[in-house]
């Protein structure tokens, strides 16, 4: 049997492997799966269609899987589905999705996300991800793997930001955050290669080199958007296949871009 605090409150239809640990006064929801080893915290409430994966620590005060603050909404079941070996601070707030898109707020694994963090609908957050105190980010939002954002940061809907991108401290964020770039600043600004993350990933000095000619390419020379992104495709000929990926990944990144590009 899951260890459950004699206070907590866990509705019988709810299913948790029999490794996880609910604190005094959680309350879990009918429709909430938990998996092997995640620890519910203290008045923690876990609602909803609330998926959540194996050896997640989520600490006291959070609001988890509660409906969408959105006022199209109208009581459609959506879902908040959280991978494995997430760390969740306190008082953070995570909804579940709407149907403007596919009915699912996502959350990967293996990410460090701080207090007072709140997911909006529809928010994707990918692996290995940073999410200082305070950030927030609104509906429809995505985040790319091992991206860092900065406490106190905003992120406008709709907006996407880049797998190993930085953003600074109290960002307004309001256009897309290309991969590997640092952005900070109000109005905000790309800054540099975000160099510090790379090679603390194991990034190579070659890969580096070619990140960094994007990077002049795209935010340095001048040019057009459609300009640099003609620049940026010859940059595959004749490099390794981890330098190809990285060049398809700002490429593809930039093609699917939604409300224009922090430069």
């Amino acid at each position: 049997m899951a260890q459950i605090h004699l206070t907590a409150i866990v509705d019988p239809k709810a299913q948790l492997d029999d490794t996880v640990i609910v604190g005094p006064y959680a309350v879990i929801g009918p429709e909430v799966r938990i998996g092997a080893g995640t620890r519910i915290g203290p008045h923690t409430v876990v609602e909803g269609r609330t998926t959540i994966g194996r050896d997640n620590q989520i600490f006291q005060f959070a609001s988890i899987g509660a409906m969408p603050q959105d006022m199209s909404h109208g009581g459609e079941v959506t879902e908040l589905v959280i991978g494995d070996r997430n760390t969740i601070r306190e008082f953070c707030t995570f909804n579940t999705g709407t149907f403007k898109e596919q009915g699912v707020t996502r959350v990967g694994s293996d990410n460090w996300i701080m207090a007072y963090v709140h997911l909006a609908h529809d928010v994707v957050v990918g692996d290995h991800c940073v999410l200082a105190n305070n950030v927030t980010l609104a509906g429809h939002v995505h985040v790319g793997d091992w991206a860092t954002i900065g406490g106190l940061t905003g992120v406008h809907q709709f907006v996407h930001v880049g797998a190993h991108a930085m953003i600074g401290f109290q960002g307004h964020v309001a256009q897309d955050v290309a991969p590997y770039m640092t952005v900070d600043g109000n109005p905000l600004t790309v800054r540099a290669v975000n160099l510090t993350g790379l090679r603390r990933r194991g990034f190579s000095n070659d890969r580096i080199a070619v990140i960094r000619q994007i990077h002049k390419l795209l935010f340095r020379d001048g040019a057009t958007l459609e300009q640099s992104v003609q620049q940026i495709e010859a940059l595959k000929q004749g490099q390794d296949a981890e330098s190809m990926a990285d060049v398809q990944l700002m490429l593809d990144f930039l093609a699917s871009a939604k409300r224009g590009l922090v430069r």
